[in-house]
């Protein structure tokens, strides 16, 4: 029996939407359904990160989201008397992944560029009023096509089904896939009611740039200018209280006057005031067979650190490249050639949930410990959290510990290859330096340059005289004659695919696996020795330099003598030297997937990758230096 499609998402927020996009550009065909006929109109997510900024940009909308958002200057804490606390500013130009580290935006101005996107992708497709109704998996071998029914929305609307490879439940924190699934939310023990109001003024309003949080038990608030003219409030309501009672103009003037001031009510158009209750809860199971929840379907955040909309980006980037790859091994028609599967089925799917999940829990516990710190407590502990805030802000680098924090790194698994510990003393002895391993660990992204040096391929890197697994020649001999183009994003020259960055040799055995995922494969260029002596003619800024090979081209790997990209970033060149690390593989999510060790003077450079791994599906793994 063949399915009618690949892929159904259901719910067209933007989890659904991103998720539909990303597969679009791995040329995997999906249909979104969305219960509503229509986009809702009003504010929900405000904020994001540059995590999620950089998923953005993979998405490519990331100049567009530039336009309708705006960098935050940071977090304020105040007192209940609105007199400063504490103050951790965020730099509002460019972060450590490419964009600024805290944005604020209207979610409907990013509902409509998602959408916008999607309508120009072949391979995905929107119906929007309709219902699903039941989700119907069957087991067995081979694997049957899922069944997916639904109605039209409106009264009367047409009842219908259709099949698909795989469904993804994006239909939020009432998900009727999460039902169908059998999963139950763990109640991760926080529940609180707000008032949520969102508000227009043409009038400037004394609202700070950045976040600012009120630390008073009493009546715990946030506001944030969200737009030229938008703005946003929450206030947590007391048991008894209703948006009602707190929404008539009286009541909302004693609330906003801080920071409206003499401002009168006519300048003041009040959006929307509607009740959320705050949750802190994680789904029990994210996939049953070839069915999977994401964003608000498999996690609930209150939004004290601002991650709800992040987290389901983030499993939209970590769920998609795994389908695509799967599914182009059973259809060769997706990426022009059939690759081999490095994991088996069931590991490389359950690795969605091994992976996510965990780091979903951190940043929940992590935004229920923040909501506690900032609003939580009675007079004594109000008095208490003061005077900790005031002493700890005058740390040096304090600002740095509160706001530059990174998520958590993956867990180890078959898709995150961790160095065992006693392979990590004997690499740092060997490397002569502690060798910190990135492995599950976000790859940063910086702006780079691409180089043409006229080097050779991957022959020169991976392998050589100079020991086992090492190369006779340096990078840091590479001074040739070099053209070099216009600064981007890194992301936006390694491709959609598998990647090998090396700041030194390769080593055999991460060529080897690289070789085996089609890895395309970056050097990093030592500093030229002098500028270019002419522009340069017939660079583009946005993708790579090729040394004899198309870009993106298959078998583009690590080990086979294929093409090599030159670039040129002091900040990747410090960040691998800083760890010990002489090269990476990173996933087409960008997590890194292995790292090999810096190698001392005249040392082979290598690492072990899992036998498992390297001999593929079915066979059991001799014990490594991995786990």
């Amino acid at each position: 029996m063949t399915a009618d499609l690949p892929v159904v998402i259901v719910g067209a927020g933007p989890t659904g939407l991103a998720a539909a996009i990303m597969l679009a550009r791995r040329g995997i065909r999906s249909l979104v359904l969305e219960r509503y006929p229509r986009p809702y109109p009003l504010p929900r997510a405000v904020h994001v990160d540059d995590e999620a900024r950089r998923i953005l940009q993979e998405l490519r909308i990331g100049e567009a989201f530039a336009e309708i958002s705006r960098p935050a200057s940071g977090l304020r804490l105040l007192g209940a008397d609105h007199r400063v606390i504490a103050e951790f500013r965020r730099d509002a130009s460019t972060g450590v992944h490419g964009h600024p580290q805290s944005t604020l935006f209207d979610q409907p101005d990013l509902d409509r560029l998602l959408r916008a996107e999607l309508a120009r992708q072949p391979e995905a497709e929107l119906w929007a009023g309709v219902q699903v109704t039941a989700v119907q998996q069957f087991s067995g071998r081979p694997v049957t096509p899922i069944r997916v029914q639904y109605r039209q929305s409106k009264p009367g609307g047409r009842v219908g089904s259709l099949t698909a490879q795989f469904v993804l439940g994006c239909d939020g924190a009432n998900s009727v896939v999460r039902a169908h699934l059998g999963a139950q939310l763990d109640d991760l023990r926080f529940e609180e009611r707000w008032l949520v109001l969102d508000l227009r003024s043409e009038a400037p309003l004394a609202v700070w740039d950045g976040v600012e949080q009120v630390c008073d038990p009493r009546r715990a608030a946030t506001a944030m200018r969200i737009g030229a003219d938008r703005y946003r409030w929450e206030f947590r309501l007391h048991p008894g209280e209703s948006v009602a009672e707190l929404s008539t103009p009286e009541r909302l003037r004693e609330l906003l006057i801080p920071w409206t001031g003499p401002t009168p009510d006519t300048e003041l158009e009040v959006l929307r005031a509607a009740e959320y209750t705050f949750r802190a809860r994680l789904a029990d199971r994210w996939r049953r067979g070839r069915v999977f929840l994401l964003g608000d379907a498999a996690h609930q955040t209150p939004p004290f650190i601002g991650q709800g909309l992040g987290s389901g980006l983030r499993d939209v980037q970590n769920l998609t490249w795994k389908l695509a790859l799967l599914l182009a091994t059973t259809d060769p028609a997706v990426i022009g050639h059939k690759p081999v599967l490095p994991w088996p089925e069931d590991v490389l799917l359950d690795s969605y949930e091994s992976e996510r999940r965990p780091h979903a829990r951190a940043l929940i516990r992590l935004a229920v410990v923040a909501g506690w710190a900032m609003t939580g407590g009675q007079d004594r502990a109000a008095t208490f959290r003061r005077l900790l805030l005031n002493g700890f802000c005058r740390l040096p680098g304090a600002t740095g510990l509160i706001l530059d924090q990174t998520g958590p790194p993956l867990v180890p698994g078959p898709l995150v290859l961790r160095a065992r510990p006693r392979t990590r003393l004997e690499w740092s002895l060997r490397g002569r330096r502690p060798f910190r391993d990135p492995a599950g660990v976000l790859f940063p992204q910086p702006w780079v340059r691409t180089v043409q040096d006229g080097t050779g391929p991957m022959d020169d890197v991976g392998s050589g005289s100079a020991g086992e697994g090492s190369a006779e020649v340096g990078l840091d001999e590479v001074h040739l004659d070099q053209v070099r183009s216009d600064e981007v994003r890194l992301d936006d020259v390694l491709g959609p695919g598998f990647a090998v960055i090396a700041a030194g040799p390769v080593g055999l055995e991460l060529a080897g696996l690289a070789d085996r995922l089609e890895a395309r494969v970056f050097r990093l260029a030592a500093r030229p020795r002098r500028a270019p002596s002419r522009a340069p003619r017939g660079i583009e800024a946005t993708g790579p330099i090729e040394t004899g090979q198309a870009a993106g081209a298959p078998g583009q790997a690590a080990g086979s003598g294929s093409a090599v990209t030159m670039i040129e970033s002091a900040a990747l060149r410090d960040w691998l030297v800083g760890r010990g690390v002489g090269a990476v593989l990173l996933r087409p999510d960008r997590i890194v997937l292995a790292a090999a060790p810096s190698a001392g003077p005249g040392e082979p450079v290598g690492a072990e990758i899992p036998a498992a791994v390297r001999a593929g599906p079915g066979r059991r793994p001799r014990h490594t230096g991995w786990r």
